[in-house]
Parts: structure tokens; C-alpha cells; sequence
């Protein structure tokens, strides 16, 4: 067996990162495309190497000469590469192609082993190694028939999105038996050389072929978790580093990239908070049915959507502003709010890390469950000097909840004491509690100037892709402030339209919570019957679990990921002072179980 690279491209869409190297050497986490792909070959024991260079090819062949491969190595040169496409490269190496059962590889992939392995093995001689299409893939895509025989190469001009679910997408490594070489795709490949030229791609060849009777070509599907990237850019880079980062770095490399997930589809997220019920099909599809006119249009200004929010939650438009999701208008409360402000630690930390160290005062929760009461916080904040006090209920990470009562009592005694009181009620509609849960109530905040409420639209209504949020007081000085201080444009038009079609779903949102509310009724049973981890009771849709005896929070994330599922690790968070907890996002009962079922197999 034999393997025949095709690495003559230059890469323009790289940049400076192919300046002056080829695309084969650019490097995924301090290790070049060709050094990783020669040694999966060398491992493999291939008879020998054919390599097609043309751009900076004598820099490719020195610095693989650099390489320990004991495989024989053979160059052919394209001098024409930058007139050519790769059909050309593959042209000039057909007559080795028909001597020996070849792979053929493209020099900008990168691949876990045991995909080579798979091809290898598969005993069915000639392959096109495939996966299911995902919105991410680029490139050459087919549908296949029951047998795995390919039925059609779909050209650009023919893709339907609709059709997606029965597309796969060629992975752009190849097994040719040299009988088919010899008898199919050379001849083929020669003919079209001779007809349509060379500036084309080779698998036009393979669509030709698929067109005869006889179905000498089958594909190999792999598995969602056998990982592979095709790199053409300097975001084709940026994701395969994240996914073939070595298993201590690569939690901290999905980590940093707070959210966009979609670029991996196998991967389940327990770490970003959202509701699992809602937004419901209908709701979506009225959104889809609206998707060209609101891609094509401006959104309104601040003063129609805060009109917007004003309706949902039945408060008069001067007592709400409407942000970018929460985020941007606790950026901007944060900048209003003078003197000392209190603050539970743990907690999120988006609001403690707009605010200098000197004006936050702590307060740490007694006990293991970080558990506390309105009077906790009335009786270690009273003394102090204080401007304002910032309370996330339920609380995150911990979960733990304040009931309306006690949220009262506070709003009583900030008042009393001129203190801004700002509640985070982010996640207060998964609590269950038979009274209302929501502050954001025109009589309450009358009542109670010094109140600033704030809600996550995007976590409690499933919807963080819309990046919603609300701000309400009927402080309308400060509502004025933040409006001011926000653009005007600051939500799209997606946004702004569920924010108008939201009051037709009110009844559907309600079922959503409750279903939600016994779902995690029934995820922390099982959850609890994971004998190293103390699952802390949570008014919330996360639990906060502590590691214990087996694992440490981060091995444990770090394990999970090995199983496509991300966890928030806290053990790096103010306020465990070292202590080891995870958090675990509740989600639908088949991705919880899936979860279940990885942490009981560790």
C-alpha cells in the first residue's frame, strides 16, 4: 500500500500564515499538517510516499527532510500549480497510482488516527471516506443509497438546504485498489485532462465514474466523535486547534470561546444555561417564515423595542430598557452604580468584574451548600457602608433562591437604608414557587424606587442566540441613563420580533417551565445516585455538584469533554477557596441521560 499526498496549493486564503510556507506546513497546536500526516502514515507501514509539491516545494521537501519518517519518500512536481487545480497534481502522478492500492490524501487535513485506521481496515477495496454534512463543511458533497454506494455528487448550482439531512460531505481521503486505478479512474482521469483541461478539481473524475453501472466506488461514514477538519482559513485553523488540542489544554481552549457551538455539532454543552422546552416549534417556525425580511431590514430604536419589552412584562415603557442580552446592560448598571457594593460570593462574576476590587464587600454564604436567607444578608450588610446591593436569584452558580417574601423584606430595608438593591431574577422562572417569581411588577417598583431588576430573556426563554435582556426600575432617571448609554440599534431584528410575537406563546412558555421543573426533579435523583458527587440542591436549571474522592472538578471536565460534553468547571471561581465543583446545565431527558450514562462509566 501506498499513500500519494497532493500539497502543491499555495493557501492564499491563509494569508501570511502561506507568505512563505506551504499550506502542509502550517502548524495546529505547535505541529505542522504534513509532520502529523506523514507520521500517521509511517505508523501505518505504507511501502512508500508520494507527495505532489509545486508552491515553495523545495522549502516542503526540506523541512520534511528535517523529520524522522522511515517511510521512502517520492516527490513529483506540478511547476504549474498556480495555473492548475488539483486534478493536474493528481494527473502527474497516474502512473504510480496504478501500481499499488493507494490512499490519497489531501495535505490540508488533519485527522485522529483513527480514521486512517478505519479506511485501512474496511475491507471493501475503493473508498470515499464520508461524513454526515454539517453547516460548517465546505467542499464536495454527495447523497449516497442504502448499500453505501454514492448515487449523486451534488454541484453547487443543485444544493438545497432542505436537503441537507441525506447529504455527506467527502472528508477528501480516498482508497483506490490499483485495479481500479488501472481500470477506471486514470483512463478517466487522462480523458477529462484531454478535454476539459486541467483547472479542475479530481473528484469531477469520481462523479464521471459514478455515472457507469457498474458501482465499483462505496463510501465509509464515520462516526460523529472520529474527528477531522479541512483547513482553508484562519478560522479553519482556530477550530481544529480547539478540537485536536492536546486533553490538558483543551477544555481551557472551548472555554475561551464563550459560545459557538454549533461548530461542533457532536459536542453537548452543559455549561451555558438555557431553557430546554422553549422556544417551541411553532414559535420557530413563525420565525423561520419571516427569516428574508427580517435579515433584509433595520430593527426599530430603543424607544419602539423598550415599548416592546414594556408589553411582555405589563410595566410602563418608562420603567424598562431592553439590552443585548443581559450582559450589556450590566455593563452599563455597573458604571451607575457608586460607593461600596455588595456582593454573595460565589456568584456570576460578570458583575463583580466590571467593578474595582476596593468597592466590592463580600459576603461568603456559611455552610457547604452556600445557602442564605434574606436575614443572612440583612444582618452582615446593615453594619457596613453601603451604596448598593447586588443579589442573582437563584443564585450562579449555587442555585439557591430567596422566595418572594425575603426578597420583600429586602426591598424593605435597602430602602430604608438608601441602598440600590439590583436583582438578577435571570433564572427565577425555573424556581418553584406557586407565587409569582418576577419583581418586574410596576406597583412593586414603585413602590420601591431604589429596585433595579434585571432578566435574561436569553436563559429563560431559550433563545441566547437573540441575545436579549431586560432592565427595569422605576428609578426613571437611571432607566433614561442606560437608554442613553446603550446604541440605538443595540437588538436585531430577530430579536425584536420575538419580543412582538412572544405574547402569543405566554401559555406555551408556562408548560415549558413546568415541564422543565420535573425534569429536574427527575435529573438530580440520577444525578444523586453518582456516589462521588454531592448534588446541591438548585432552584435554578444547573446544579452545582461537588467532586468528590475520584476526580478533581477539573479532571472530571476534562474527561467529559473526551465524551463530546462540556461542563463548567468552578473550582477556579471566587468563593470555593479550592474547593472542587462543577456545574452541570439541565437539558432535555435524552441528552441528560446521556450525560448519566458518561459519568457512570467513569
Amino acid at each position: 500500500m501506498q499513500a500519494i499526498i497532493l500539497a502543491a496549493g499555495m493557501g492564499k486564503r491563509l494569508g501570511d500564515l502561506t507568505k512563505d510556507n506551504t499550506k502542509a506546513m502550517v502548524k495546529v497546536n505547535g505541529v505542522s499538517l504534513i509532520e502529523r500526516m506523514l507520521g500517521q502514515i509511517d505508523r501505518q507501514g505504507f511501502e512508500r510516499i508520494i507527495i505532489v509539491i509545486g508552491y515553495q516545494g523545495a522549502k516542503l521537501q526540506q523541512y520534511i527532510a528535517r523529520l524522522s519518517i522511515n517511510t521512502p519518500i517520492i516527490y513529483v512536481n506540478n511547476p504549474i500549480y498556480d495555473q492548475t487545480n488539483n486534478i493536474y497534481s493528481l494527473f502527474l502522478a497516474k502512473d504510480y497510482l496504478v501500481e499499488q492500492e493507494t490512499i490519497l490524501f489531501e495535505s490540508d487535513l488533519i485527522f485522529d488516527d483513527i480514521v486512517l485506521e478505519k479506511l485501512i481496515r474496511y475491507s471493501y477495496p475503493n473508498l470515499a471516506l464520508v461524513a454526515k454534512f454539517e453547516s460548517w463543511m465546505d467542499g464536495t458533497v454527495l447523497t449516497i443509497d442504502e448499500d453505501d454506494h454514492i448515487k449523486h455528487f451534488i454541484a453547487p448550482e443543485n444544493f438545497s438546504f432542505e436537503d441537507i439531512p441525506h447529504y455527506y460531505k467527502t472528508v477528501n481521503i480516498y482508497k483506490f485498489s490499483k485495479e481500479f486505478s488501472a481500470k477506471y479512474y486514470v483512463p478517466f482521469l487522462v480523458a477529462y485532462s484531454t478535454a476539459l483541461g486541467n483547472n479542475a478539481y479530481y473528484e469531477q473524475v469520481l462523479r464521471v465514474i459514478t455515472l457507469l453501472d457498474e458501482k465499483e466506488l462505496k463510501v465509509l461514514r464515520l462516526d460523529k466523535d472520529d474527528f477531522w477538519y479541512e483547513i482553508d482559513d484562519i478560522q479553519d485553523l482556530d477550530i481544529a486547534e480547539s478540537i485536536f488540542a492536546p486533553n490538558d489544554n483543551k477544555l481551557k481552549k472551548i472555554e475561551q470561546r464563550y459560545g459557538g457551538y454549533w461548530r461542533y455539532p457532536s459536542l453537548l454543552d452543559f455549561c451555558y444555561l438555557v431553557n430546554p422546552f422553549f422556544p417551541n416549534s411553532k414559535l420557530l417556525a413563525e420565525i423561520k417564515s419571516n427569516f428574508e425580511r427580517l435579515i433584509s431590514e433595520y430593527p426599530s430604536g430603543m424607544a419602539v423595542n423598550s415599548l416592546l419589552a414594556a408589553k411582555n412584562f405589563r410595566v410602563r415603557q418608562e420603567h424598562i430598557a431592553i439590552g443585548n442580552g443581559a450582559a450589556e446592560l450590566i455593563k452599563s448598571l455597573d458604571t451607575m452604580l457608586p460607593g461600596k457594593v455588595g456582593i454573595t460570593y460565589p456568584t456570576f462574576e460578570e458583575y463583580p468584574n466590571r467593578l474595582p476590587a476596593e468597592r466590592i464587600v463580600p459576603f461568603h454564604p456559611n455552610g457547604d451548600d452556600f445557602h442564605y436567607t434574606a436575614q443572612n444578608l440583612i444582618d452582615f450588610f446593615d453594619p457596613t457602608d453601603l451604596s448598593a446591593l447586588l443579589i442573582v436569584n437563584p443564585d450562579n452558580p449555587s442555585g439557591n433562591y430567596i422566595d418572594r417574601q425575603g426578597l420583600l423584606s429586602l426591598c424593605e430595608w435597602s430602602k430604608r437604608k438608601g441602598i440600590t438593591l439590583v436583582v438578577d431574577e435571570s433564572f427565577a422562572d425555573f424556581a418553584q414557587d406557586d407565587m409569582p417569581n418576577t419583581l418586574i411588577d410596576d406597583t412593586l417598583l414603585e413602590q420601591f424606587p431604589q429596585l433595579v431588576v434585571v432578566k435574561s430573556i436569553s436563559k429563560s426563554y431559550g433563545v441566547p442566540g437573540l441575545r436579549l435582556g431586560v432592565l427595569a426600575s422605576a428609578d426613571t432617571s437611571l432607566i433614561q441613563a442606560v437608554k442613553r448609554d446603550v446604541a440605538i440599534w443595540n437588538i436585531n431584528s430577530f430579536a425584536e420580533f420575538f419580543m412582538q410575537i412572544y405574547g402569543k406563546y405566554e401559555n406555551a412558555y408556562r408548560q415549558a417551565c413546568l415541564l422543565f421543573r420535573q425534569e429536574r426533579e427527575r435529573f438530580h435523583h440520577e444525578l444523586a445516585d453518582i456516589g462521588w458527587l454531592r448534588v446541591i440542591p438548585s432552584q435554578a436549571n444547573y446544579f452545582l455538584c461537588e467532586v468528590r474522592e475520584r476526580f478533581t472538578a477539573t479532571a472530571l471536565a476534562r474527561l467529559l469533554l473526551e465524551h463530546n460534553i462540556l461542563i463548567k468547571d468552578c473550582s477556579r471561581k471566587k468563593g470555593f477557596e479550592g474547593g472542587q465543583y462543577v456545574r452541570i446545565a439541565v437539558r432535555n431527558r435524552h441528552d441528560n441521560e446521556v450525560l448519566i450514562k458518561a459519568l457512570k462509566n467513569l
